[in-house]
């Protein structure tokens, strides 16, 4: 079973912002191209014509069982009462997580302002996801985005799991200490590429995944995402094939961990859903 629980619907590219039915036709076409069992979206900490919200996301895929989102939160305007709607979504299970952009905002995920936010995520046991490392714009401010900071919060909230998201790249050494020293700390491999991975970097990106499941970091804490459509699918699953880890490891960071960690329901898979394949006993 594969779960990317690492996509977006934002537009990145296009001078021209396309609609959200033609982003989410877009994702569904890729999600099914390559057997992709489930989804998790991440929405923006901003709403833009090309960034839809929270609850635009939560309406566009009312339908699609396969398909769940990590909602994204804003620095700048939040305050506890925005968790309200949110707890709905939660209820639901239509929001599966929370997610912030420090280095995209200029804050430290130890801000006192997010304490709400992550009792909320603990009430409700659902994770928090964290952007780290480079950013995709050069206005981003990398000081904030160092994996070390995860560290502060999950020791402050040890009931919270938290998703360390793109390996902390560059910073991939810390973001494996972070992980091994937390018990409630996850994370992602996203985001590693833009576009498709070149040969020479894929080489060197597969050998420091290698390395951090060889010393220390246990697979059960490793999730399988992309960062689509900065980051190209079909890409990435070839980089999956080719690490040379156990295959019982690879089906729990390819799906299996996602599952547990986002409470997804195997029936609801989207290959189940159209006949192609059993769904698997997560």
């Amino acid at each position: 079973m594969i779960v990317d629980c690492h996509v977006h619907l934002n537009n990145y590219k296009e001078d021209r912002v396309p609609t959200l039915d033609r982003c989410l036709a877009d994702l569904l076409a890729s999600l099914r191209r390559n057997r992709v069992d489930f989804a998790l979206i991440l929405t923006s900490y901003k709403v833009t014509p090309g960034r839809p919200s929270t609850r635009d996301v939560v309406m566009a895929i009312r339908d699609i069982p396969f398909l769940a989102v990590v909602a994204g939160l804003d620095y700048t305007t939040f305050k506890p009462d925005d968790l309200t709607e949110l707890r709905e979504y939660v209820q639901a299970g239509r929001v599966r997580g929370l997610k912030l952009y420090p280095g995209y905002q200029p804050f430290y995920p130890n801000d006192p302002k997010w304490t709400p936010a992550y009792e909320f995520a603990g009430t409700h046991g659902i994770p928090v996801m964290i952007h780290t490392g480079d950013t995709y714009t050069p206005k981003g401010k990398l000081k904030y985005a160092h994996p070390l900071h995860v560290d502060d919060v999950a020791v402050d909230f040890p009931d919270v799991r938290f998703v360390i998201c793109h390996l902390g790249n560059p910073w991939i050494r810390d973001c494996m200490e972070v992980v091994y020293k937390n018990a409630n700390v996850y994370t992602d491999i996203s985001g590693l590429t833009l576009g498709e991975f070149e040969d020479r970097f894929e080489v060197f990106m597969r050998k420091q995944v290698q390395e951090m499941l060889l010393y220390g970091v246990e697979p059960d804490a490793v999730l399988f995402g992309t960062d689509w459509p900065i980051s190209s699918l079909e890409s990435y699953l070839d980089f999956m094939s080719d690490l040379a880890i156990p295959e019982r490891d690879r089906r729990k960071i390819m799906g299996q961990n996602a599952a547990e960690l986002f409470r997804l329901d195997p029936r609801d898979s989207s290959l189940a859903a159209s006949g192609r394949r059993s769904p698997a006993p997560w």
